[in-house]
């Protein structure tokens, strides 16, 4: 599976998500951002949908390395727990639980396997899949910190955004 034939399988049903995949997907339409870490939050975020079609094509039609994979994996999984809890305590609008230390395991975000940004990018891509504006913002702050434009940060959005329409497109088609 690689994403032409993700494309392909979208068919007629949104041309703009197949016409958004390619333009969200490289190098000339997304600001900071390099081939690889692109690819790295495409794929943390066609983990977090689920979507085993997705998640083969863009892991079949990128040159991620098995630590920028892990590390995608990983992003991912993290960011299934802290996009949860954070958005719960900014929800709770409770100042005495903001102020209770989260006492949630999260080693791997020291030491992911790859380039600290590269991570920090994936694991943006995620927390605006699932909408923790918590996450987002202290994401968000880390890439501006290491000279990330807001047009590099919104990319990464976009990212998440096109991919997560492509697995509803493709939920669709293909029902579980």
């Amino acid at each position: 599976m690689t994403l032409e034939n993700i494309k392909e399988k979208i068919g007629e049903l949104s041309k703009d998500v197949k016409i958004n995949m390619s333009l969200v997907l490289n190098e000339e339409e997304a600001s900071d951002l390099k081939q690889n870490q692109i690819s790295g939050a495409a794929l943390a975020c066609a983990y977090t949908t689920g979507n085993s079609d997705l998640i083969s094509a863009i892991k079949n039609s990128s040159d991620l390395s098995s630590n920028e994979i892990q590390a995608a994996q990983t992003a991912s999984i993290l960011m299934a727990m802290n996009n949860i809890y954070y958005r719960f305590v900014h929800l709770s609008g409770d100042s005495e639980i903001e102020s209770l230390p989260a006492r949630l395991r999260m080693t791997a975000m020291a030491n992911p396997g790859v380039d600290k940004i590269d991570f920090e990018i994936y694991s943006l891509a995620v927390s605006v899949l699932s909408g923790c504006g918590m996450c987002i913002k202290a994401h968000s702050r880390v890439l501006k910190k290491s000279g990330f434009s807001s047009e590099g940060i919104q990319s990464i959005a976009r990212i998440a955004s096109v991919v997560n329409s492509a697995a509803q497109v493709l939920n669709i088609k293909n029902p579980k």
